[in-house]
């Protein structure tokens, strides 16, 4: 039977049924949203899914609530909100209401739950709490869900039901971009792959356009690496260092230091490199006029960084202490 009406609480609303709210309305768009506490309304049908409300967590009869004393955990005993409950069920399916291959739709999947659907969950229950993200808090998604409450003395009996209604139109703006993120990395994934293997034992990696690399490089395992050159629109070319870590700013290989906040006329000379335009003075990007211009400046580059490394430990070992 076709879903018509989709349930959830009236009152105060959280990110978890406004996120829940996002993925049901993409699915059954044509479906009713009825905020209600009458149990008449909230008793399971065939018409209707309920979520956030109910008091059981029951996917047969499409109700999904987590409030119940017996509430519903993950394999690893976080408890699940409603959102959590809802992706589980119907995250394969709004995915795939997207242009995204079917091969990618699991890995997509589970990216979006660990990254985004958790920390809801998360801080819906209780587990964490929002106020860990320090002087960002009130700018976490669920703590701009917040903002969007009717204020205390607003008495207009709409009010709520305006306020969760913008909500979920600003949250569904942050799901679809963020899925179509998901998505684009993947597809930066294939591709920036494709190129690892055709640098073959080359230390420059050349990508056809700007895109994520890195994941490509370290599951390649190419330790060899040092910069990576791409084309920008425009005709201009960029030539960057490689981080080694996912977190910080630590590189590889820096461009020489020599060529640090120059530009134009004053590079050129610097770099011997005619079309060198920039460098940025924290060493981590330059950009030339065409591609042998930035193929140049990595060459030089690469022979800088060889340079500067330090020298293979070729000492022998110390034999071990015989003892008498």
């Amino acid at each position: 039977m076709t879903i018509t009406t989709l349930v959830t609480h009236s009152g105060g609303f959280h990110a978890d049924e406004v996120l829940s709210t996002v993925i049901l309305t993409r699915l059954y768009p044509e479906a009713r949203v009825l905020r209600t506490r009458a149990r008449e309304e909230i008793t399971p049908a065939a018409d209707r899914v309920i979520y956030d409300v109910g008091g059981t967590y029951d996917p047969e009869a499409r109700i999904f609530d987590h409030h119940q004393r017996e509430s519903p955990l993950r394999e690893d005993e976080t408890p699940y909100s409603s959102f959590g409950l809802i992706w589980k069920h119907f995250g394969m399916d709004y995915l795939k209401s997207f242009d995204i291959p079917e091969a990618d739709l699991e890995k997509i999947h589970g990216s979006f739950d660990r990254g985004f659907v958790l920390p809801v969950d998360q801080v819906d229950n209780g587990t964490v709490s929002v106020s860990e993200a320090g002087p960002l808090s009130s700018l976490t998604l669920p703590g701009l869900i917040e903002t969007l409450k009717p204020v205390f003395d607003d008495t207009d009996p709409e009010a709520e039901t305006r306020g969760f209604h913008a909500a979920v139109e600003i949250a569904r703006q942050f799901v679809e971009a963020r899925v179509a993120r998901s998505a684009a990395k993947r597809r930066a994934e294939l591709l920036a792959a494709e190129a690892v293997r055709a640098a073959g034992d080359s230390p420059i990696l050349e990508l056809p356009m700007g895109m994520p690399f890195r994941p490509a490089v370290i599951e390649a395992g190419a330790d060899h690496l040092l910069f990576v050159v791409t084309p920008r629109p425009g005709g201009d070319w960029t030539l960057g260092g490689i981080r080694k870590y996912d977190e910080g700013f630590e590189q590889r290989a820096d461009l020489p230091a020599a060529w640090g906040g120059l530009s134009g006329a004053e590079l050129e000379a610097v770099s011997g490199v005619p079309g060198a335009t920039f460098c940025h003075k924290a060493l981590f990007i330059a950009a030339a006029t065409s591609r042998e211009a930035i193929l140049q400046m990595a060459a030089l580059a690469v022979e800088e960084a060889r340079r500067l490394a330090p020298a293979p430990d070729t000492a022998e070992p110390c034999p071990p202490d015989v003892q008498g």
